[in-house]
């Protein structure tokens, strides 16, 4: 398992336990807002709506905030307009970093990015520097603890994955993404019920960082999760266990 889904894992785990509420809110709320934009208010026709309501549901968010984000995104409710715009830049170590934003203010997004980088032994990349080493794939996360490996590999592998692999006590499951939502329904309908899935961008290759390189990357990761304007954060580093375990 490489180190960056490590981090993945532990970030989730840290998420359940120590994560500020409101900021994870905020982050859901500006996706459904913006989805509903672009596809239409129905989750039933609009895949990425219901995956941004299935993940706020999974998070406990109060359906009236999720039904206000919606009509804010149709334009029935007065709202905030929302920019996709992704960053790219490198972390220490010459790790690529791929950044996922939703900005009502760009000027204000690139200048806290680009702090979070400087402060933690990182630089801003210019646009297409390092979007090349990604590629967008969907994940589907199962609790190993709720299923066997064998019921998940056969709905995974119907339904039109390309892997699955065991990452300590969650099997993760991987899809191209023009398949992403037939793997969601393909493994519901198997009677597995998942405990996230997201659209992703997954590294074609991997640099292995470890020492002084690895913690100031693991607290520049943290640092620009914190920021309210970004959404995701993708790096192709291939953290060392031994500081992935103190991060724990």
């Amino acid at each position: 398992m490489s180190g960056h889904s490590k981090w993945s894992t532990i970030k989730r785990k840290k998420g359940a336990l120590d994560a500020k509420r409101g900021q994870i809110f905020t982050k859901l709320i500006r996706e459904i807002t913006v989805a509903a934009r672009h596809g239409g208010g129905n989750p039933e026709f609009n895949p990425r709506l219901r995956l941004a309501v299935d993940t706020a549901k999974a998070q406990n968010m109060p359906s009236d905030n999720i039904e206000r984000a919606i009509k804010k995104g149709t334009g029935e409710l007065e709202g905030v307009s929302y920019e996709e715009i992704a960053y790219e830049g490198y972390g220490p170590g010459g790790v690529a970093l791929y950044i996922e934003t939703l900005t009502d203010n760009g000027n204000r997004t690139v200048a806290d990015v680009r702090h979070a980088l400087g402060k933690h032994g990182g630089s801003l990349g210019t646009s297409g520097s390092v979007a090349w080493q990604f590629e967008r794939k969907g994940q589907v996360v199962i609790d190993a603890g709720r299923y066997t490996e064998e019921a998940v590999f056969e709905a995974a592998i119907e339904a039109g994955a390309e892997d699955v692999v065991r990452e300590g006590d969650e099997f993760i499951i991987t899809c191209e993404y023009t398949v992403f939502n037939d793997v969601q329904e393909g493994i519901k309908k198997a009677g597995i019920d998942p405990s996230s899935a997201e659209l992703t961008w997954i590294p074609s290759n991997e640099v292995a960082v470890a020492g002084k390189d690895a913690e100031k990357l693991l607290k520049l990761l943290d640092a620009l999760d914190e920021l309210d304007d970004v959404q995701h954060v993708h790096s192709n580093a291939d953290i060392d266990e031994a500081v992935l375990a103190e991060a724990m």
